[in-house]
């Protein structure tokens, strides 16, 4: 059964190290995906998510030029970042594993999610919605986001691992009336 990507109770979120104290948080604003969520297979299921590069946000307006730009995503040239799973492994009730191609500029590399299923209940409008929590960590250098500056105390500005936090929200297509007949 085919679910979509409720935006308004979803995000996709990143965290960087900066300058080697820190860490940067920031979120993509915009994107859709669907996911066919076989409930009584799970294994069976798959994901596919589009983000718009352009909607990258770390609520600091010339930072996020500079992500936008050849430096790092290149948000002209490449406007999506895409995630297609490939399979599924189980590992509970409630837990499991995506592992899929993420595409960032031009470069695909497999990646794997670790996935929280937090639920599935009927919303007070009569939807039928499922609630997951997944994460990851990536080097960004593996997609050729090899940007820097080295810092004289040694170190650099920007860290290679990039955290992503992925709470997703999904509402159950409802199924048309020529599919409930047949």
């Amino acid at each position: 059964m085919s679910w979509k990507i409720d935006p308004a109770h979803s995000e996709i979120t990143f965290s960087v190290r900066h300058l080697m104290v820190s860490n940067v948080r920031g979120r993509f604003e915009r994107f859709s995906g669907v996911v066919n969520f076989d409930e009584e297979n799970p294994q069976n299921s798959s994901v596919e998510v589009q983000i718009e590069a352009a909607s990258i946000n770390t609520r600091e307006p010339q930072r996020d030029a500079h992500l936008r730009s050849p430096d790092f995503l290149n948000a002209d040239q490449f406007p999506y970042l895409t995630f297609r799973s490939k399979r599924i492994e189980v590992l509970d009730d409630s837990h499991g594993r995506i592992i899929g191609d993420l595409t960032i500029r031009d470069v695909t590399r497999e990646v794997a999610l670790d996935v929280a299923f937090n639920g599935k209940v009927k919303s007070p409008f009569g939807m039928t919605t499922a609630g997951f929590s997944a994460s990851t960590r990536i080097n960004r250098k593996e997609w050729g986001l090899v940007w820097n500056v080295a810092l004289e105390t040694g170190g650099v500005l920007v860290g290679e691992e990039v955290n992503i936090q992925i709470e997703l929200e999904l509402i159950k297509e409802q199924q048309t009336e020529q599919t409930a007949a047949a």
